[in-house]
């Protein structure tokens, strides 16, 4: 995934509450008191409530010191696209997919959808889950958290909205590389939550699950992390557990065609569709989520040049093995005085390039995971992929295809879980996510 924190999103951007922003006139939350240092001024914490509050202030040996930039970053849940998708990446996040308890249909769906969305719109603003928040995130502000939704191919047999089922939606050809455990695939719904601290994120998994009620029951969920925004001198492509700079080939925000590629276009066509799914879709995307374990003990066995000759790039800088940096173009061509391929023929950059695939891209916005070290001391640990597109039959899927034909990473990695799901475009002011297709 590459770094886009140079290039604030449309709809995803992340934003710094101006100083006391939220010190109105006996306005203050115990939250907001006790750590929300956006909504203090510069010299310390602006209190204007009497009583207990005013109290508490003043009896603290010293002015506190306001949260570093980090915590104090926003991004707007209400917008064009959901946030999370091309917002800049984040040091934590979740993945969970949810189906409907038995006997839950529509409307209990739309009440489910409306709880949600209110309490994402909550969380990402710093503020208090509804109903009897936790409290874990009570020191922290918004962190840049983000909280995005979609729907799985058999929500819509739930709803009874078949007829408003993206043919997208069609489950995922097999690979050869997939090993996928069905109890980890798919789900009628699908929540991704990422925040720049730990503690923020799981609050907001946990209050999105208690939401859910008796509606909806957890199918699976995942945890990652990347690495914390300013740990590197300069923002940077994030790195895999394999040590590679991955994401180098996203689209980049600045391109011309980057909302095409990742974006279903907002203008429906004359009998009410867009080129990728009925008109609820519009400024939605598909995501891809693919569980993918990396084979590290085998991995580690390879000689720095000969992982470089198998992703097709150098380690140390994610630039092609045919020179230049990361963002020179590779030379597809170019031999070495042995007069074979500087670039293998079967590495996964070669292979992977959208040039190669008749100019298919997505946008991969992945989690590393870790979930344990088995007894043999082999370690349950990989990517937890997410690529986001405007149609996965023209995205993801042709470019699995040609990678499961010959890749070399082949050998180091395995699909162990996958889902496909469909995300709406964002809610506006007091509307709920998916309501263009709940009330369709």
């Amino acid at each position: 995934m590459t770094d886009t924190s140079k290039h604030p999103t449309k709809n995803g951007a992340r934003t710094t509450p101006p100083p006391a922003a939220d010190a109105a006139a006996g306005g203050v939350s115990r939250r907001r008191l006790l750590g929300t240092a956006w909504a203090a001024g510069a010299g310390g914490l602006v209190v204007c409530a009497a009583g207990g509050a005013g109290a508490y202030a003043a009896t603290r040996p010293a002015a506190p010191t306001p949260l570093t930039r980090l915590g104090a970053e926003a991004v707007p849940f209400h917008g064009t696209h959901q946030a999370g998708i091309a917002t800049p990446l984040q040091a934590a996040g979740h993945l969970a997919a949810f189906d409907l308890a038995p006997g839950a249909g529509r409307a209990q769906a739309v009440a489910l959808l409306r709880r949600w969305t209110a309490c994402a719109a909550a969380l990402t603003e710093g503020r208090p889950a509804p109903d009897h928040d936790t409290g874990v995130a009570l020191d922290a502000g918004p962190c840049s958290l983000t909280v995005t939704f979609g729907f799985g191919h058999s929500f819509f047999d739930r709803t009874g909205l078949v007829k408003q089922r993206p043919v997208q939606l069609d489950p995922l050809p097999a690979f050869s590389s997939d090993h996928l455990d069905p109890a980890r695939s798919n789900g009628d719904l699908w929540i991704q939550v990422g925040a720049d601290d730990a503690l923020v994120a799981f609050h907001a998994l946990r209050a999105l699950q208690k939401a859910a009620g008796a509606t909806a029951r957890v199918r699976w969920q995942m945890s990652g992390f990347n690495r914390s925004p300013g740990a590197t001198a300069h923002p940077m492509t994030m790195r895999n557990l394999m040590g590679q700079i991955d994401g180098t080939g996203n689209p980049q925000q600045s391109a011309p065609r980057f909302d095409e590629q990742v974006f279903v276009p907002a203008k429906p066509a004359s009998d009410g569709t867009t080129p990728a799914g009925p008109a609820w879709m519009a400024n939605g995307s598909y995501a891809v989520v693919r569980r993918i374990r990396m084979l590290l003990d085998d991995w580690e066995k390879l000689s720095v040049d000969a992982q470089e000759k198998v992703i097709g790039r150098r380690k140390s800088d994610g630039a092609p093995l045919t020179g230049g940096t990361e963002r020179t173009a590779m030379n597809l061509t170019k031999t070495g005085p042995d007069g074979k391929l500087v670039i293998p023929a079967d590495a996964h950059a070669r292979i992977a390039q959208p040039s190669a695939n008749g100019g298919a891209a997505m946008l991969r916005r992945a989690f590393s995971y870790q979930d344990g070290i088995g007894a043999d001391g082999t370690p349950d640990a990989g990517l937890l992929f997410v690529a986001w597109q405007a149609d996965p039959l023209t995205g993801f899927v042709p470019v699995q295809r040609k990678l499961d034909r010959g890749d070399a990473l082949s050998a180091f990695i395995r699909h162990e879980a996958s889902g496909l799901f469909a995300v709406p475009g964002g809610a506006a002011e007091g509307e709920y996510v998916g309501q263009r297709l709940l009330e369709s």
